[in-house]
């Protein structure tokens, strides 16, 4: 008996070890792959360009995965990457709630993929069963990123952070910005005051909603794909009162219509695609386009299949073209979704075969430097908190 007790106790203690320290990166690697393994040849104006411009993107899941942000590891994001890729800012995006078989059709909010993953990655019992604490958490990450990173990871949570930071990098490549966001509201657990205590926590721009309704809107993936509610017109006005921006990726178009009527500053579509390149549900149509560039918003094209149709940089090119020919080049920019649970072409250090791929598009050398990182900058300069 006390021989088949030790080898249970043994086999339990495997499970554990499997659970905890092996199973998330494995699902981390079958997730996040990047399709391309060395850089192909590329023009000597592209490497040239390149190493000139201020790159920045609006969307990376780097966060929900068991890494170490410092170091280069398996997935599409880590600073030695963003580094090697010339990148000056990554905005860390927290994902706090995914249904159990996502899709872009429809989901309900029932059930969570994220309880399981944050017990396997060892978070903090407080965020098994707390999504505000959960977001609290992944802010907690990178903040102690930033502290082990002798200076080479600073967050932005200001216009005067990031001037100060600019001025730094002139003098310093060897640097990097990162800026926090949220993947949807849930996260304020229907509390409004919640807002105060993530925008405390260093979160400056907010999605409302992720692939599901929630309490403050309707997602382009839920059941009902509603508008605004009540307490998303309260959220809303917070928000701008902290200067948090307003990313309205993942919304229904009703909620994207309300929310608009509702905002007085800029709004925000981190990642997306584009339905005239790519007629996916999740995309934007002409009208939405039109209707983010008239607030002064910013557009950030995704990197992944389902946004522009195929994962080639050139289809990335092709959807930022129809983008900046429909509503000016000055509201486009990127929004990878690196680490987002996608495949892509290439990784964060990898970013110089978009820049090639937007010379072969037609692209002006200045119109490439705005759409890899100026547009998103000078917004950012312009519309966070001073």
């Amino acid at each position: 008996m006390k021989r088949v007790l030790s080898i249970l106790l043994i086999l339990l203690m495997l499970g554990a070890i499997v659970f905890f320290f092996v199973a998330g990166k494995v699902v981390d690697r079958q997730m996040n792959k990047t399709i391309l393994t060395t850089l192909p040849e590329l023009s000597e104006q592209a490497k040239k360009l390149h190493k000139t411009l201020n790159i920045a993107d609006w969307h990376s899941d780097n966060l929900l995965w068991d890494r170490n942000i410092l170091k280069n590891g398996s997935g599409h994001v880590d600073v030695p990457k963003l580094l090697e890729g010339n990148v000056t800012l990554q905005v860390f995006d927290a994902v706090i709630k995914s249904p159990k078989g996502q899709n872009y059709k429809s989901n309900t909010g029932d059930t969570d993929n994220i309880t399981l993953l944050a017990a396997g990655n060892r978070w903090p019992i407080r965020t098994w069963n707390s999504l505000c604490e959960r977001a609290v958490y992944q802010s907690e990450i990178l903040h102690q990123a930033e502290k082990d990173s002798e200076g080479q990871l600073k967050i932005i949570k200001s216009s005067s952070d990031l001037q100060n930071f600019l001025k730094e990098r002139q003098g310093n490549k060897n640097m990097v910005a990162g800026m926090l966001s949220i993947e949807g509201l849930h996260a304020l657990e229907g509390k409004v005051e919640n807002l105060d205590r993530l925008y405390n926590e260093g979160y400056r721009l907010m999605g409302l909603v992720h692939f599901f309704d929630n309490l403050v809107g309707g997602s382009a993936a839920g059941v009902n794909k509603g508008g605004l509610t009540d307490l998303g017109k309260q959220v809303v006005k917070r928000m701008e009162e902290k200067k948090i921006l307003v990313d309205l990726a993942h919304a229904s178009p009703a909620l994207i219509r309300d929310a608009i009527k509702v905002a007085t500053r800029p709004v925000v579509i981190s990642h997306t695609g584009v339905q005239g390149t790519h007629n996916s549900i999740r995309n934007l149509s002409d009208e939405e386009i039109k209707m983010i560039a008239n607030t002064g918003g910013m557009i950030g094209i995704g990197f992944w299949k389902e946004a522009v149709g195929d994962v080639k940089p050139i289809a990335i090119a092709k959807a930022m073209r129809y983008t900046a020919d429909l509503v000016g080049i000055q509201h486009v920019c990127l929004g990878s979704d690196f680490d987002g649970s996608v495949s892509t072409y290439f990784n964060s250090a990898q970013m110089v075969v978009l820049t090639e791929a937007l010379l072969k598009e037609g692209f002006t050398e200045a119109e490439i430097r705005a759409i890899m990182g100026q547009n998103q900058i000078d917004f950012l300069l312009k519309y966070l908190p001073s």
